[in-house]
Protein backbone atom coordinates (compact mmCIF):
# COMPACT_ATOMS: atom_id res chain seq x y z
CA UNK A 1 0.00 0.00 0.00
CA UNK A 2 2.92 2.58 1.03
CA UNK A 3 4.78 1.71 -1.93
CA UNK A 4 1.73 2.24 -4.58
CA UNK A 5 1.07 5.74 -2.44
CA UNK A 6 4.95 6.76 -2.60
CA UNK A 7 4.63 6.16 -6.72
CA UNK A 8 1.86 8.69 -7.30
CA UNK A 9 2.00 11.28 -4.64
CA UNK A 10 4.55 13.68 -6.49
CA UNK A 11 2.65 13.80 -9.19
CA UNK A 12 -0.01 14.42 -7.04
CA UNK A 13 1.36 17.33 -5.37
CA UNK A 14 2.64 18.43 -8.32
CA UNK A 15 -0.84 18.47 -10.25
CA UNK A 16 -2.43 20.06 -6.73
CA UNK A 17 -0.22 23.31 -7.15
CA UNK A 18 -0.58 23.86 -10.72
CA UNK A 19 -4.24 23.05 -10.10
CA UNK A 20 -4.04 25.88 -7.02
CA UNK A 21 -2.40 28.18 -9.14
CA UNK A 22 -4.65 27.84 -11.66
CA UNK A 23 -7.67 28.97 -9.24
CA UNK A 24 -6.16 31.16 -7.90
CA UNK A 25 -4.78 32.66 -11.27
CA UNK A 26 -1.61 32.83 -10.82
CA UNK A 27 0.42 32.62 -14.17
CA UNK A 28 2.38 29.32 -12.73
CA UNK A 29 4.70 28.69 -15.36
CA UNK A 30 6.16 32.46 -14.85
CA UNK A 31 6.39 32.18 -11.07
CA UNK A 32 8.03 28.96 -11.80
CA UNK A 33 10.77 30.51 -13.92
CA UNK A 34 11.40 33.42 -11.38
CA UNK A 35 11.93 30.85 -8.64
CA UNK A 36 14.20 28.99 -10.84
CA UNK A 37 16.65 32.10 -11.38
CA UNK A 38 16.86 32.64 -7.65
CA UNK A 39 17.69 29.77 -6.81
CA UNK A 40 20.23 29.73 -9.42
CA UNK A 41 21.76 32.95 -7.64
CA UNK A 42 21.75 31.26 -4.48
CA UNK A 43 23.61 28.56 -5.80
CA UNK A 44 26.23 30.75 -7.74
CA UNK A 45 26.60 32.44 -4.27
CA UNK A 46 27.34 29.32 -2.13
CA UNK A 47 29.84 27.73 -4.45
CA UNK A 48 33.08 29.80 -2.47
CA UNK A 49 31.57 28.39 0.74
CA UNK A 50 31.51 24.90 -0.79
CA UNK A 51 35.12 24.52 -2.39
CA UNK A 52 36.13 25.71 0.80
CA UNK A 53 34.44 22.30 2.83
CA UNK A 54 36.13 20.15 -0.15
CA UNK A 55 39.33 21.58 0.32
CA UNK A 56 39.29 21.78 4.11
CA UNK A 57 37.84 17.84 4.10
CA UNK A 58 40.55 17.36 1.83
CA UNK A 59 43.58 18.61 3.49
CA UNK A 60 42.52 16.94 6.64
CA UNK A 61 42.40 13.45 5.02
CA UNK A 62 46.17 14.53 3.56
CA UNK A 63 47.42 15.63 6.69
CA UNK A 64 47.33 12.59 8.57
CA UNK A 65 45.84 14.20 11.66
CA UNK A 66 43.32 11.28 11.11
CA UNK A 67 45.78 8.59 11.78
CA UNK A 68 47.23 9.98 14.94
CA UNK A 69 44.31 10.60 16.27
CA UNK A 70 43.24 7.15 15.66
CA UNK A 71 46.07 5.96 17.26
CA UNK A 72 45.48 8.26 20.19
CA UNK A 73 41.95 7.12 21.23
CA UNK A 74 42.46 3.47 20.28
CA UNK A 75 41.94 2.36 23.60
CA UNK A 76 38.23 4.46 23.96
CA UNK A 77 36.79 3.98 20.42
CA UNK A 78 36.94 1.55 17.40
CA UNK A 79 39.83 3.31 15.09
CA UNK A 80 37.46 3.80 12.16
CA UNK A 81 35.27 5.50 13.71
CA UNK A 82 37.63 9.00 14.31
CA UNK A 83 37.39 9.66 10.62
CA UNK A 84 33.94 9.33 10.94
CA UNK A 85 33.90 12.03 14.06
CA UNK A 86 36.15 14.23 12.41
CA UNK A 87 34.40 14.50 9.06
CA UNK A 88 30.39 14.79 9.58
CA UNK A 89 30.50 18.59 11.22
CA UNK A 90 32.17 19.40 7.80
CA UNK A 91 30.35 17.14 5.13
CA UNK A 92 27.60 15.13 5.26
CA UNK A 93 28.44 13.09 2.15
CA UNK A 94 31.91 12.26 2.94
CA UNK A 95 30.36 11.13 6.66
CA UNK A 96 27.93 8.97 4.75
CA UNK A 97 30.79 7.67 2.34
CA UNK A 98 32.66 6.81 5.66
CA UNK A 99 29.67 5.14 7.14
CA UNK A 100 29.46 3.58 3.93
CA UNK A 101 32.88 1.93 4.38
CA UNK A 102 32.29 1.01 7.84
CA UNK A 103 29.11 -0.92 7.13
CA UNK A 104 30.84 -2.80 4.59
CA UNK A 105 34.05 -3.77 6.07
CA UNK A 106 32.65 -4.59 9.81
CA UNK A 107 28.97 -5.80 8.67
CA UNK A 108 25.67 -3.65 9.13
CA UNK A 109 25.16 -5.88 12.57
CA UNK A 110 28.63 -4.98 13.79
CA UNK A 111 29.16 -2.89 16.86
CA UNK A 112 30.85 0.08 14.91
CA UNK A 113 28.06 0.13 12.48
CA UNK A 114 25.77 0.73 15.03
CA UNK A 115 27.88 3.23 16.56
CA UNK A 116 28.77 5.05 13.38
CA UNK A 117 24.55 4.64 12.12
CA UNK A 118 23.72 6.10 15.54
CA UNK A 119 26.55 9.20 15.41
CA UNK A 120 25.27 9.87 11.97
CA UNK A 121 21.78 10.23 12.83
CA UNK A 122 22.22 12.31 16.00
CA UNK A 123 24.93 15.29 14.84
CA UNK A 124 24.51 17.80 12.28
CA UNK A 125 27.09 18.34 9.54
CA UNK A 126 27.38 21.95 10.90
CA UNK A 127 30.26 23.78 9.14
CA UNK A 128 28.46 23.00 6.40
CA UNK A 129 25.26 24.47 7.16
CA UNK A 130 26.90 27.55 8.85
CA UNK A 131 29.26 28.35 5.60
CA UNK A 132 26.15 27.24 2.78
CA UNK A 133 22.80 28.11 4.60
CA UNK A 134 24.26 31.62 6.52
CA UNK A 135 26.53 32.19 3.24
CA UNK A 136 23.76 32.16 0.90
CA UNK A 137 21.43 34.59 3.21
CA UNK A 138 24.58 36.90 4.03
CA UNK A 139 25.20 36.39 7.71
CA UNK A 140 28.69 37.04 8.49
CA UNK A 141 28.32 37.03 11.77
CA UNK A 142 27.78 33.43 13.12
CA UNK A 143 29.99 32.87 16.15
CA UNK A 144 27.54 32.13 18.68
CA UNK A 145 25.96 29.64 15.71
CA UNK A 146 29.42 27.90 15.14
CA UNK A 147 30.26 27.62 19.05
CA UNK A 148 26.46 25.84 19.65
CA UNK A 149 27.36 23.85 16.97
CA UNK A 150 30.19 22.47 17.57
CA UNK A 151 29.12 21.73 20.94
CA UNK A 152 26.09 19.87 20.03
CA UNK A 153 28.06 17.39 17.62
CA UNK A 154 29.99 16.84 20.73
CA UNK A 155 27.42 16.18 23.19
CA UNK A 156 25.65 14.00 20.46
CA UNK A 157 29.15 12.02 20.01
CA UNK A 158 29.45 11.40 23.46
CA UNK A 159 26.04 10.44 23.73
CA UNK A 160 25.73 7.90 20.64
CA UNK A 161 29.33 6.15 22.37
CA UNK A 162 27.25 6.04 25.69
CA UNK A 163 23.88 4.71 24.02
CA UNK A 164 25.87 1.87 21.63
CA UNK A 165 27.68 1.14 24.51
CA UNK A 166 25.00 0.85 26.95
CA UNK A 167 22.27 -1.25 24.39
CA UNK A 168 25.04 -3.23 22.58
CA UNK A 169 28.44 -3.48 24.42
CA UNK A 170 25.86 -4.61 27.81
CA UNK A 171 23.71 -7.54 25.88
CA UNK A 172 27.03 -9.01 24.44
Amino acid sequence: MIERISLYILPLMILGILTFGLIKKVPVYEEFIEGAKDGFKVSVSIIPYLVAIIVAVSMFRASGVIDVLKNVTSNLLPPDIIPLMLTRPLSGSAALGIFSDIVNSHGADSYIAKLAAIMVGSSETTFYVLSVYFGSVGIKKYRYALLTGIIADVISFVLAIWVAQYFFLATN
